[in-house]
């Protein structure tokens, strides 16, 4: 909330805890499950003054512009609204690649009735330009962002890919952060920036070099096998519900063969569906897999 939202995160007593409202969320998001609405959390947390304020959070990840994402953020506002007798905060953090997409308000204008709502949202894309000050912030988020971007960045350059994940998880050292946090970071960091199974290899020997040298061992090699098998899996199920969201329900054999993938192929595939406008396109794509 400090990094991306600071004028936000000033009303907030983080003296106090905050709690996360999932089964309040489950049930405005039940009655909202016409076309595709998704948000990702809904926190309580208290205001300085000593008054309560809900926070709506959405993480939005997509490839193309979709017109009716204000209307979703405006009636996920609402029906928080309607149905808690509570105003939300609503909070908008876009991933996605469009330079020229940024909605941040929905409205409409009748002689006798007007609406304007408006929510803040922020663009990954614009710290390219901003990367020097994510170099020297402290917070961790900037340097979730920074793997974000470089991610982005070097989808087509692996070799670079492995030069800035060491990079990246070597700051995490480098700012003095706590055991859980580096564990924590290092994760996310892992799990965006997936390397060829050879060059992950080679990181992941360097890394445990890195630590020895460092005399602070935080990542064991059980951990990393155990967490390769979980991306794997979580990867899996990503995938199918990214598919599933742009072609609709996929049928049974479609989803073992997806499945089957590897872990570079998933990648691979996750890049790929950005493209695809037709089941077509997909069953292309595992045939020349095949082939």
């Amino acid at each position: 909330m400090h990094f991306f939202f600071p004028e936000t995160s000033a009303l907030i007593d983080w003296e106090r805890p905050y709690e996360f409202l999932d089964k309040e969320l489950q049930q405005i998001a039940r009655e909202a499950e016409q076309g595709k609405r998704y948000a990702d959390q809904l926190v309580k947390v208290w205001q300085t003054q000593g008054e309560e304020l809900w926070l709506l959070v959405h993480v939005e990840i997509q490839a193309q512009k979709e017109d009716n994402f204000p209307k979703r953020m405006f009636t996920y506002n609402f029906r928080i609204f309607d149905r808690f007798d509570r105003p939300a905060i609503s909070l908008a953090i876009l991933c996605d690649p469009n330079r020229e997409w940024r909605p941040s308000n929905y409205s409409y204008n009748y002689p006798n009735t007007r609406l304007t709502f408006e929510f803040g949202s922020i663009k990954l894309l614009d710290y390219e330009n901003r990367f020097h000050e994510l170099e020297n912030s402290d917070n961790p988020f900037a340097t979730v962002v920074m793997a974000h971007l470089k991610t982005q960045q070097t989808r087509s350059s692996p070799e670079q890919r492995k030069i800035w994940k060491f990079s990246l998880i070597r700051r995490l050292y480098d700012l003095g952060l706590g055991e859980q946090d580096i564990r924590n970071l290092y994760r996310f960091i892992d799990w965006v920036m997936i390397l060829p199974k050879a060059l992950e290899n080679q990181f992941w020997e360097e890394f445990k070099q890195f630590e020895q040298e460092r005399t602070m061992r935080y990542v064991t090699t059980g951990e990393r096998i155990g967490y390769e098998r979980g991306k794997q899996e979580g990867e899996q199920q990503l995938i199918l519900r990214l598919l599933q969201r742009r072609m609709g329900e996929l049928s049974p054999e479609l989803q073992e063969r997806i499945k089957s993938l590897s872990l570079n192929q998933l990648e691979t595939l996750g890049e790929a569906l950005l493209d695809f406008t037709a089941m077509e396109d997909l069953l292309n794509w595992l045939q020349n897999q095949s082939a």
